[in-house]
């Protein structure tokens, strides 16, 4: 199969795969077992401790973007899903049961590289169903108190990120990186989730980061990391870009597009996918057939590039 001809082929895993690890936030341990699924399954969570209940790794299923991206179904959650669901997007999982028994992913090291390996590990069995591909097609902007995310068009992804703390042992920092598998595993899966020594009481007071050790998490004190050595020297931006890729394969499909964030986190991520869905004046549907050279589907007259803040989408109080 060319490289054309598969990149609009549905894949699943070849086999059960499991792990299993603590949650960041609760400190409990939880085993995750990823299962293949049929074509057109898309990426569903099903907690076993639940009764099976299934959640479709979906925006419209988020209920929460406090600290990690969490989805919700009748009062069933799962949080921390944006490690696992970076590194099943880049590695092309279309369709995917992702069973747990407790209600967060484990964090693992803390970044997306142990589940590229655990899905390398049993590697993919391709699919007959056709792949849709997320294609921006006119710029789009959220505004929300100084944050911003804009995403335009681009032939593949491209993720260009910046962030500037207060905190000065991380400060400005920035990235722009031309998304695919190498690029990925080696300048963004390795970086790990972090946060400052000065907010760790107040988290644990909360009932939050409970997992939190110098295995799975950078904390940072005054002159640097407290509990552990950076793997890069911009490590804390490059996680940021990390949870953009996650967040935004919520979308339900791969996203061709350049996506540039500003002072980012998980509500500007949700906020975009908010966006997008919609502004489908933004975006179009492109999908090919495996002997046929794919094109966009001509479903929409394409319109002038529009940005819009985000009260006038919805996003912001009036």
């Amino acid at each position: 199969m060319n490289k054309m001809n598969a990149l609009f082929r549905q894949n699943t895993l070849s086999r059960d795969v499991a792990t299993s690890g603590i949650g960041i936030h609760s400190g409990k341990r939880i085993q995750l077992r990823l299962l293949p699924a049929a074509e057109n399954t898309g990426v569903v969570f099903r907690r076993t401790d639940c009764g099976g209940m299934e959640i479709p790794a979906l925006a419209s299923h988020v209920s929460s973007v406090e600290l990690a991206t969490t989805l919700g179904r009748d009062d069933v959650t799962i949080s921390t899903v944006e490690h696992l669901l970076a590194a099943l997007r880049i590695c092309n999982v279309d369709n995917v049961i992702i069973e747990l028994d407790g209600s967060e992913v484990p964090i693992l090291d803390g970044s997306a590289l142990p589940f590229m390996r655990l899905i390398e590990a049993t590697g993919l069995r391709n699919q007959a169903a056709s792949r849709r591909i997320f294609v921006v097609t006119a710029p789009l902007s959220v505004d929300l108190g100084g944050k911003s995310i804009r995403v335009s068009p681009y032939p593949g992804l491209r993720v260009s990120y910046s962030i500037d703390f207060a905190h000065a042992a991380i400060g400005h920092q920035q990235i722009d990186v031309e998304i695919d598998r190498r690029s990925f595993e080696g300048e963004l899966a390795s970086a790990r989730t972090f946060a400052m020594q000065q907010d760790v009481a107040a988290l644990h007071q909360r009932g939050l980061g409970l997992g939190g050790h110098q295995d799975n998490c950078v904390i940072f004190g005054d002159d640097g990391p407290a509990n552990t050595t950076l793997r890069f020297a911009d490590e804390p931006v490059r996680h940021k870009a990390l949870d953009a890729i996650g967040d935004l394969s919520l979308l339900g499909a791969p996203l061709w597009g350049h996506v540039e964030v500003e002072r980012g986190g998980h509500q500007l991520h949700y906020s975009m996918t908010e966006a997008l869905r919609s502004r489908t004046d933004c975006w179009t549907w492109a999908t090919g057939q495996p002997h046929a050279t794919p094109r966009p589907e001509p479903r929409r007259r394409q319109e002038p590039a529009v940005e819009q803040p985000a009260m006038a989408l919805g996003l912001l109080p009036a």
